[in-house]
């Protein structure tokens, strides 16, 4: 069966909605049998949106299957990422997928069906599940294809009416308008009723109408199950190229199986076998349609990439004082010789110095505003078209705000670099709700991340650079104030390195320090080295990876003597990183003190809380002094 090969959506005759309608019962069908046979899933969820990507896969989604990574595609993310057995099953009447492989292997250990999409299937462009993410994901692919590749491509989601409860679809919406992101359409399956009974507005259409219309989208209300209003709702949604649209399509859960549909109690549950049976049969059984989607139109992406444009970093003198988010900032505008690199940031681009690449570049420069989420979102889903994308913003909320959204770039696999300033006590009066102490455990912890804290200029230009070649979720902290420049302007920063200062083979102690409190501990040394003690001074400027060869050999050369100063909570950060690389048989005997922030901060200056948190350079000074009293 093929109910459109064409790239139009001229009106259809009845006998092409009737093979609407087979194709429809089709995915129903196969909905059904891959989760009854999983013995789990979300099939209720899956039969209420049959009709609504019956139509749209035929007749709307532009997209050459034998070429999934084609620049003019259009895009489908499914938000509701549970209703997975509807998405493979249309895999399988697009004949990417086989019926073997959807019945007998979804969702079973080692099959690329898990029981929400990946990109390990490469039709998929971001991994869903948590709800709320794909069409803020979305958000950021139509970016790209509006701002960036300049390409007619259309990015379609669909989502759930559960998740239109969570802030970030609103913040998605509001930032698609602000945008005029014509080519996003968001189809809500109205199926009324969540998890755990109705959801909050059921199917009251004129309310969701009312909010999305508030937001500045266009809203459609249809029936969910006739297949002429969905048709034509696809075909407006592509008629106006300066508003987003969301068709509110009202639908029943369930939709098929007269024993479950509209019945509270069967979301996420895999239908009974016997019920299963008797539902495929009044579906007309399992059939094997083949149905081919609209090919898109030719076009090449106006920005083609560069990884070799000649990038001249800026240059500071040693003992210049200069602070490293400053740094970013002229590193990132030097990156701006890279057609491929795209900045976004969170309206504190005048702080985080990410505002500098806007006069740059101001056509690959997103402002997000205070929307961290939909930051994070647009970061990930520009990255998805293959742009090297940044975003920036005080680490406090760059992480802990959106950190699901981070998490789930992780689960996606893709590449985004992320800058956090602003970092630790050090940021001074503005208080603990201004100060990142949690980031860096957080990131560590991420799938893929990559964790760096740089200690002055020169090391925060050399890393942003590298950032821009490193693939997974690279994080950068970065300090408010300035710090004298402790490295020439072509010393190399690799991942997975550090610098090691004072070294010598006399060493009785060493301190280990990253970003602020590698000044602090070289303050430290000097004030050591008075009394006539060595010690060796190690940056830590790679957090994950690190540097554990070196910090083995610092512990055969110290008698295991380590002072660490982190201005973070000790949880998670980099004492933790430390002592988890040394968690070998090859480490010797260990007697460390662990200096880290371990109260709530005050509002005061910078020198005045690094002192009051315990790691400014007299405790790291008292501390190793007590190391080599207790082990001379």
């Amino acid at each position: 069966m093929n109910p459109n090969q064409s790239n139009t959506t001229e009106p259809n005759s009845p006998d092409q909605y009737a093979a609407l309608g087979a194709l429809a019962a089709q995915l129903r069908v196969d909905s059904i049998r891959c989760s009854t046979r999983a013995g789990s899933g979300h099939p209720t969820s899956s039969l209420s949106a049959a009709d609504l990507m019956s139509v749209l896969l035929s007749r709307h989604l532009r997209y050459d299957w034998d070429q999934p990574s084609l620049a003019t595609n259009d895009h489908l993310i499914f938000s509701k990422g549970h209703a997975s057995p509807l998405l493979y099953s249309m895999y399988r009447a697009v004949g990417v997928i086989g019926e073997d492989e959807l019945v007998n292997t979804y969702r079973q250990f080692g099959s690329r069906l898990q029981g929400h999409p990946t990109p390990i299937l490469p039709w998929v462009d971001v991994a869903t599940g948590s709800l709320g993410q794909g069409l803020p994901d979305a958000v950021g692919v139509a970016l790209a294809g509006k701002y960036l590749d300049k390409l007619p491509f259309h990015t379609w989601v669909l989502c759930g009416d559960s998740e239109m409860a969570e802030g970030s679809m609103w913040e998605a919406l509001d930032k698609a308008a602000y945008y005029k992101l014509g080519n996003l359409t968001a189809i809500i399956d109205v199926n009324r009723l969540g998890q755990d009974g109705p959801t909050e507005f059921e199917w009251d259409m004129n309310r969701y109408a009312q909010r999305v219309k508030a937001f500045g989208a266009h809203a459609i209300i249809i029936d969910g199950h006739d297949l002429t209003a969905i048709d034509d709702a696809l075909t407006r949604a592509r008629s106006n190229p300066e508003q987003p649209t969301v068709i509110l399509a009202k639908t029943i859960k369930g939709k098929g199986v007269p024993e479950v549909e509209n019945k509270n109690g069967w979301h996420g549950k895999a239908i009974p076998a016997d019920i299963a049976e008797l539902a495929i049969a009044a579906l007309g059984g399992p059939t094997g349609l083949q149905t081919t989607s609209p090919l898109p139109d030719p076009g090449t992406p106006a920005i083609s990439p560069n990884p070799h444009a000649d990038i001249t970093l800026p240059r500071w003198e040693i003992g210049e004082k200069v602070a490293t988010r400053a740094a970013f900032g002229a590193a990132i505008t030097a990156l701006a010789a890279r057609p491929d690199v795209v900045v976004l940031d969170g309206e504190v681009g005048n702080s985080t110095h990410a505002g500098e690449f806007k006069d740059a570049a101001p056509e690959r420069f997103f402002e997000m505003f205070i929307s961290e989420q939909q930051l994070i979102a647009s970061t990930i889903g520009i990255s998805v078209r293959g742009y090297v994308a940044f975003a920036s913003s005080f680490a406090a909320f760059l992480i802990s705000r959106p950190f699901d959204f981070i998490r789930m770039a992780g689960v996606s696999e893709v590449s985004i670099r992320l800058v956090g300033t602003h970092a630790g006590v050090e940021i001074g009066q503005d208080g603990p709700s201004q100060m990142a102490l949690e980031d860096i455990a957080a990131m560590r912890a991420v799938h893929t991340s990559t964790v760096l804290y740089a200690a002055d200029a020169p090391s925060t230009a050399q890393l942003i650079r590298t950032m821009s070649d490193t693939s997974g979720i690279s994080y950068l902290r970065a300090t408010r104030g300035a710090y004298p420049v402790l490295y020439g302007p072509d010393e190399q920063f690799p991942i997975g390195g550090c610098k090691v200062h004072h070294a010598g083979p006399d060493d009785g102690v060493a301190l280990i320090g990253a970003g602020v409190t590698v000044h602090e501990c070289l303050t430290a040394a000097r004030q050591l080295a008075e009394a006539g003690i060595n010690a060796r001074v190690i940056d830590l400027y790679s957090i994950k990876p690190l540097d554990a060869h070196t910090l083995r050999r610092t512990c055969l050369d110290t008698g295991g003597r380590i002072v660490i100063a982190e201005d973070h909570y000790p949880q998670g950060g980099i004492g933790a990183a430390v002592l988890e690389a040394l968690a070998s048989p090859d480490t010797p005997e260990l007697h460390i003190k662990h200096l880290a922030v371990k109260g709530l901060p005050t509002s005061g200056t910078p020198a005045e809380l690094l002192d009051a948190a315990g790691i400014s350079a007299r405790h790291i000074t008292a501390a190793a002094r007590e190391l080599l009293q207790g082990n001379p």
